[in-house]
């Protein structure tokens, strides 16, 4: 497949080489921790970055103890500052030991989020609402900014973002979170059209229900038993890592359903103008801006 389903006309098929290193924001606990350690084991060296240096310290052990180098990044998401700080440190040459940095940032995974009150958004705290949005787009906006420069000077590198379900459906609470999920999806979709005929490959990302401290506080999951493993995400991760999904570039994937081999095989036979994408749906069929809304 000389281009990635949906690539923008005329985007080249160039070969980006697997990811050696990766920088992965909210890495001190829940998905962050197991998607930073999963890279560590497919033989990653890694970044983390989160609020808590404590905790990062101790997935930064459990990296090591893998065999794997670990850079703790101790900056808040949401922070232009301490985020070019942070890429800086990442970017910087490796020397002996962990006391260097990385050397480059070949994958960025934007795993750091929170998710606001259930509550519709008539009812919703203004400074919380916003704070979410913060957290949820423009750290993941900053982050892509520091590190995609670097990625593209090199003839190419990957970024995933976690995203949710409610990044493509209608949620009646916790709007911020639904809003800051498809604006991350929107975000995902023009790094790939402006980025993947220069070797820029993009992953949104949703991890299914897992179990961890955010999806156990919420009412609308009380009571559950059934959880998605994380692990579904992590084997989704490293294999985009290694470049076997890159013909997935710009798709949404939720690995609930999707697996590395289904991923595989559904990129080879996928024929959609925008394939995996947001878009507004027709009225019908006789809806006359059908064309308009779902060709490009």
């Amino acid at each position: 497949m000389a281009d990635g389903p949906g690539a923008p006309a005329g985007a080249g098929g160039a070969h980006v080489p697997a990811a050696r290193t990766a920088l992965v924001t909210g890495a001190s606990r829940g998905i962050g921790r197991a998607v930073a350690l999963g890279l560590a084991r497919a033989g990653l060296d890694v970044a983390l970055l989160a609020r808590d240096a404590d905790r990062l310290e101790e997935v930064a052990a459990e990296v090591r103890a893998i065999g794997r180098s670990a850079l703790v990044l101790a900056a808040e998401v949401a922070d232009p500052a301490q985020v070019r700080d942070a890429v800086a440190r990442a970017e910087a040459p490796a020397a002996p030991g962990d006391a260097g940095g990385l050397g480059g940032v070949d994958l960025l995974v934007n795993a750091a989020g929170r998710i606001d009150a259930e509550v519709p958004l008539w009812e919703a705290d203004p400074e919380e609402w916003w704070s979410v949005m913060e957290t949820n787009v423009r750290g993941p906006f900053l982050l892509c900014r520091e590190v995609v420069p670097g990625m593209l000077a090199r003839g190419g590198g990957r970024v995933v973002d976690l995203n949710s379900g409610s990044g493509s459906h209608d949620m009646v609470q916790a709007s911020a979170y639904n809003l800051s999920k498809t604006a991350l999806m929107r975000l995902g979709s023009h790094l790939h059209a402006a980025g993947f005929d220069r070797g820029l490959r993009v992953l949104e990302l949703a991890p299914g229900v897992v179990r961890t401290d955010m999806t156990e506080s919420m009412r609308s999951h009380e009571g559950r038993t059934e959880w998605t493993p994380v692990e579904r995400t992590v084997d989704v991760v490293a294999a985009f890592a290694r470049g076997e999904l890159d013909a997935c570039s710009g798709w949404f994937v939720r690995v609930s359903h999707d697996t590395p081999e289904s991923l595989r095989e559904l990129a080879a036979t996928a024929t959609a103008p925008a394939a995996r994408r947001l878009r507004v749906q027709p009225a019908g069929p006789g809806d006359g801006l059908a064309d308009v809304l779902t060709g490009r």
